[in-house]
Parts: C-alpha cells; sequence; structure tokens
C-alpha cells in the first residue's frame, strides 16, 4: 500500500453552475497572476492589467460580468457551458480552490437536489461577511 496516494475528490466541477466563480465579490490577483494572463493573451503586463482588472483599495481583483444565472461572476466564466475560459492561465487562487477533498459549495447543490429529487435545482448561494458587535 503506497503512502503517497492521493486522497479522493468528493466534487465534480463540471457538474456545478460556478459557484466560486460567482459568489466571491473579489478574486483576489498577485502580479504573477497577471503575468500569467499577459502570457496567455500575448498581452503586456500592462495591458493584461487594464484589461482584465481593478483596484480594490489596496487589492487588485479581477473584473467581473453580469450573469443571467448568479448575477454576477468572473468575467472568464463562459456563461453558457459554465466553464473556465482561461483554465491554464487562472489565478493562483482559483488553482487552490477549495483547497481540500470537499467542496462545500457542491455539498449544498448535491444536497438540495437529493432533496428536492430533481436534478435541475439551483440553490442560490449568497455569502455575506458580517463584522461581529464587540460588547463594550
Amino acid at each position: 500500500m503506497s503512502t503517497t496516494t492521493k486522497p479522493r475528490i468528493h466534487y465534480d466541477c463540471t457538474k456545478c453552475p460556478a459557484f466560486c466563480c460567482s459568489i466571491y465579490e473579489r478574486v483576489v490577483v498577485t502580479q504573477r497572476d497577471v503575468k500569467r494572463l499577459a502570457r496567455h493573451f500575448e498581452l503586456t503586463h500592462e495591458e493584461a492589467e487594464r484589461r482584465f482588472t481593478k483596484r480594490n483599495g489596496d487589492e487588485r481583483i479581477l473584473r467581473r460580468q453580469k450573469d443571467p444565472l448568479l448575477g454576477q461572476t468572473c468575467r472568464f466564466l463562459d456563461l453558457e457551458t459554465r466553464g473556465c475560459t482561461i483554465y491554464h492561465a487562472r489565478p493562483q487562487i482559483c488553482r487552490e480552490y477549495p483547497g481540500r477533498t470537499r467542496c462545500g459549495y457542491y455539498d449544498i447543490l448535491q444536497f438540495e437536489r437529493a432533496t428536492q429529487e430533481d436534478d435541475s435545482v439551483l440553490p442560490l448561494i449568497q455569502l455575506r461577511f458580517l463584522k461581529p458587535k464587540r460588547d463594550s
């Protein structure tokens, strides 16, 4: 028995409507990510940065597009196939996501479809980050 066996993955991105591309308002990109995009599109670093990113305070983030299914999404999501159009040039944060053997959004999707007994059900997921109030 090998001690280097990979853990079993419990999600299938091709069966998901791309929740991770849609529910996060900000996808932070590094200079290395912009360089990868520039190379992919055969652009200068500056042109890739201008076309594909914008500033959000101190962060550089990917631009977004309107999504008829989930409201807003990453500008690189194909709205028909729900797949990434820059898969091999995607930012590092996307490469590492979800960073474990399970994806919570995929689990919710599968749970709701099984509960409703309908494979077309699409639960709407919204993330809101609230700062807890501290007692004075």
